[in-house]
């Protein structure tokens, strides 16, 4: 007889996920492309270089965006949680928050100096956000519920593969469509960018939000249609959820596993999406790349997020939730410290006559190439680390709390949001330098992967 894992009353096949977990992380896979696409690599390095003019004023401008909804979102999602908890469903919530994100990332192709505007192209991003942040908490805290507690590693790390899958996905369509044929002719190719958009318009970087609002609605309806939800709760108003939270919080002393573990992720989490955040941005300032090689970046180094969802899966059945993320947060260190080395004239770190390696359309000199396989290497240890902290947490919780617990993971993860874009914004603007900015981020994953040496491993569930 195969082995059987419970969820809730049901139980299934080991090894095999139920139909709402596999809801559970395509809307995790959905989620992604907001990320990569918008936050990262297309729009946000669109904004900070063409919106507003220059990318080290960009760079801060986007530093002190990322500071204040990650401030904002520090200090409400918490609250969230534990209002949750006490209600018990998320999805009609979740639903709402989906659909206000969704507005937000189509209302992107209006983002021009002439029609949005800088300041509400800011605000929309803004409101994003923190709507992002949200539905991280309410997503994030179905997960018990969604899946086996023997399979909340493989359902994170598959939803975070998914996300890089259709990320890859969505850039190579971009690429095709609407890069390539702006720079290229082949017989491959199409004569013009699709849909007759305009490169001098950067009309290619504006499309991928409606592209990505159109993605997410559809791969999130699954979840809503048969994805299990939480039970019913004991109900409370804003006064009791604010007890509960004090209660919850008040608990961390006498939970020093827990504790320890939501203190360490503050210090990393947040250090890795500042990274992640700003990895489009340094690759156009430092490194010169347009939208046609941050497009080609995007789609090399989403594989290797797919990989890294996979990877921090296995790592952390192999050694255990707290050891991998050890090893994650190593990689992720290494891979930065020699990325800040590299420039068009420099090379780890030492002066560098770039003459090209290979007569191709991108990526042709020696630094160029290391830019991008080091890139392809954080994202290894990034991806694995945000699977096996996910993992951590519903380890250490308990299903009657995880909401709350959740709620502060997500606090463990804005509160680095909005201080180390502080960090990256201040140290930007100091030395007039993005290696600057971006070699503040590194202390953070140090002191990070330190403190995880203090939390014991749970037992596996």
């Amino acid at each position: 007889m195969a082995a059987v894992a419970s969820i809730g009353t049901a139980a299934v096949p080991a090894g095999k996920l139920p139909a709402s977990a596999r809801a559970w992380a395509l809307y995790e896979g959905v989620r992604t492309p907001y990320v990569l696409l918008i936050k990262v690599y297309i729009f946000i390095p669109y904004l900070a270089t063409i919106l507003v003019g220059d990318p080290v004023r960009g760079q801060s401008l986007v530093a002190k965006l990322g500071m204040s909804y990650g401030l904002l979102a520090a200090l409400t999602a918490p609250l969230l949680g534990v209002a949750m908890d006490r209600i018990g469903p998320r999805k009609p919530l979740l639903a709402t928050l989906t659909a206000v994100l969704v507005a937000c990332c189509a209302s992107l192709w209006w983002a021009t100096p002439d029609g949005l505007g800088l300041a509400a192209t800011c605000a929309i991003i803004f409101v994003a956000g923190l709507m992002f942040a949200y539905t991280e908490v309410l997503h994030n805290s179905l997960l018990p519920f969604a899946a086996p507690s023997a399979q909340t590693s493989v359902t994170s790390g598959t939803g975070l593969a998914l996300g890089s899958a259709i990320s890859v996905l969505l850039l190579i369509f971009i690429l095709w469509g609407f890069a390539l044929p702006a720079k290229m002719a082949a017989s491959w190719l199409p004569a013009a960018p699709l849909f007759g958009l305009s490169a001098a318009a950067h009309e290619p970087e504006r499309i991928v939000g409606p592209i990505v609002a159109l993605i997410f609605a559809c791969g999130a309806l699954p979840l809503f249609i048969i994805g299990r939800d939480a039970p019913r709760g004991i109900g409370g108003g804003i006064g009791d959820s604010f007890r509960q939270l004090k209660a919850t919080i008040r608990t961390l002393p006498s939970n020093r596993p827990m504790g320890i573990f939501l203190l360490s992720r503050m210090t990393y989490t947040d250090g890795l999406t500042a990274i992640l955040l700003y990895t489009g941005i340094y690759a156009a300032g430092v490194m010169g790349w347009g939208p046609l090689e941050l497009t080609a970046l995007a789609i090399i180094v989403s594989c290797f997020l797919a990989i890294g969802g996979l990877v921090g899966a296995r790592l952390d059945r192999a050694f255990g939730p707290r050891r991998a993320i050890q090893i994650e947060l190593a990689i992720v260190i290494v891979g930065q410290v020699l990325l800040i080395g590299l420039a068009p004239d420099r090379f780890l770190y030492a002066p560098f006559v770039a003459a090209p390696l290979w007569d191709g359309p991108m990526f042709t000199t020696l630094p160029e190439m290391a830019f991008v396989a080091i890139a392809c290497f954080n994202a290894i240890g990034t991806c694995g680390c945000y699977a096996s902290s996910r993992s951590m947490l519903t380890s250490l919780a308990t299903p009657a709390t995880v909401g709350s617990w959740f709620g502060l993971y997500a606090l463990s993860g804005t509160v680095t949001i909005w201080l180390g874009s502080a960090l990256v914004g201040a140290v930007t603007a100091i030395w007039s330098s993005q290696q600057a900015g971006f070699a503040a981020l590194v202390a953070l994953l140090i002191a990070g992967c330190l403190g995880m040496a203090f939390v014991n491993d749970p037992a596996r569930r």
